[in-house]
């Protein structure tokens, strides 16, 4: 009984063992598989991390290849480039050298040492092209004139002229003594109130007309000042004076705002007799000369000069030393311009005096020296007074060379048709 009991419960533990082996085999096959799994995965893992290290460095190496091929590269273009540059900046240095020597002649000998009788010519071919506005805006920044922009100021010459251009001339035979940059375009300033007064005279207008200055002649050009306050009362006449004998720009102006139809008529009438004349490198924008755009050259203003000599008013009132007018109950007096008026050196038969800063300091005067008429024309000199010193220095090379009998007449060389 007991032994069949030990034999039931014998069967029932195995039973129960098989069930429990029967239940735990697919848990157990799960968590083999599960943890062969993450040995797989862990060795892949291990496996790419170990071939990513591996490659990093080459990687990374072959970057720092290809970066330095590039660096490289961007050196050797930025090098030839600068060869390049180089290239071109010491050609264009040869060129401007080249330029410049044949531009500047051999130190001349000194006035002293110059044979009267030889002709004077110098010139910059650098000098011919007009001005532009952005010379204009140069020279306002610089305070320099455009000669002095222009590099005129290194041209020499045997009577070492202060002035960068000059020209003299013999009045009746047109016969060339001196010239220096004559073709050079500059501003002229005030030397544009002789075109004004030919201009005027030509158009008869009656000279006692009263004329009163008006807001419009006020200077906005160059603030300049003037003695005429706005409201005076001249005549045509006392205002032309003053133009020329002490260049007041309001009178000068007054002149061309009262012209028939106006002052762009009149600009266009000052325009209109310089082609007439054949100064075909003049032009003029007004009546004053204080706008850098009034432009002539040398042997244009002699030209204008030849001409304004026709009118004996002009003569007289650009040589006058002084002048008063009577304004309300104030007298004014006005003097000329240019001192040498009133040295007895000087036998003067027209004048006139010009500056602003673009164009230096200008003179163009006819005198009579050593038995004969000059024409004498000197722009873009670098003093106050120095214009009046390079006349000075003309006048003794011609009287010397009087003296010593080598002043003869040549061929004439024609300045105008």
């Amino acid at each position: 009984m007991v032994d069949r009991k030990l034999k039931a419960s014998h069967w029932v533990l195995m039973a129960l063992v098989a069930c429990v082996a029967v239940f735990s085999q697919p848990k157990l096959a799960e968590a083999k598989s599960t943890q062969r799994e993450s040995k797989t995965q862990a060795t892949a893992k291990k496996a790419k991390s170990t071939k990513v290290a591996k490659a990093t460095p080459r990687k990374q190496a072959s970057e720092r290849s290809a970066s330095k091929a590039r660096q490289r590269k961007v050196t050797a273009s930025r090098a030839a480039s600068r060869s390049v540059v180089a290239r071109a900046s010491a050609k264009s240095s040869k060129a401007r050298v080249a330029s410049v020597t044949r531009a500047q002649p051999a130190r001349l000998s000194r006035a002293d040492n110059v044979p009267a009788f030889s002709r004077i010519a110098v010139s910059s071919p650098n000098a011919i092209s007009r001005p532009t506005a952005s010379l204009v805006a140069a020279s306002g920044a610089k305070g320099a004139s455009f000669g002095q922009l222009y590099g005129l100021h290194q041209t020499q010459d045997p009577l070492e002229l202060k002035s960068s251009v000059a020209l003299v001339m013999d009045q009746d035979t047109n016969e060339v003594m001196l010239s220096k940059n004559p073709e050079a375009v500059l501003p002229i300033a005030s030397l544009t109130k002789l075109m004004t007064a030919v201009v005027v005279i030509e158009a008869h207008l009656p000279l006692d007309d009263a004329i009163t200055i008006t807001s419009d002649d006020v200077d906005t050009e160059k603030n300049s000042s003037s003695r005429l306050a706005v409201g005076s009362t001249l005549s045509r006449g006392e205002l032309l004076h003053l133009a020329l004998m002490s260049s007041e720009n309001r009178a000068a102006h007054a002149l061309g705002r009262t012209y028939p139809g106006g002052l762009g008529a009149f600009v266009s009438a000052m325009n209109a007799k310089a082609r007439l004349l054949g100064m075909h490198d003049t032009r003029y924008v007004d009546p004053t000369g204080l706008n850098s755009g009034n432009q002539a050259t040398a042997r244009d203003l002699a030209t204008l000069v030849k001409a304004a000599y026709q009118q004996p008013l002009i003569r007289e009132l650009s040589i006058s030393p002084e002048h008063a007018v009577r304004l309300g109950n104030r007298q004014l007096q006005f003097r000329n311009t240019n001192s040498l008026v009133r040295s007895p050196s000087w036998d003067i038969g027209l004048q006139k005096t010009g500056y602003i800063v673009e164009a230096g300091r200008c003179l163009v005067m006819q005198a009579s020296m050593a038995g004969r008429k000059f024409i004498m024309v000197f722009l873009d000199s670098a003093g106050k007074y120095s214009r009046q010193a390079d006349a000075e220095r003309v006048r003794r090379w011609l009287e010397n060379a009087a003296q010593k009998g080598a002043l003869t007449t040549h061929a004439s060389t024609k300045v105008t048709s």
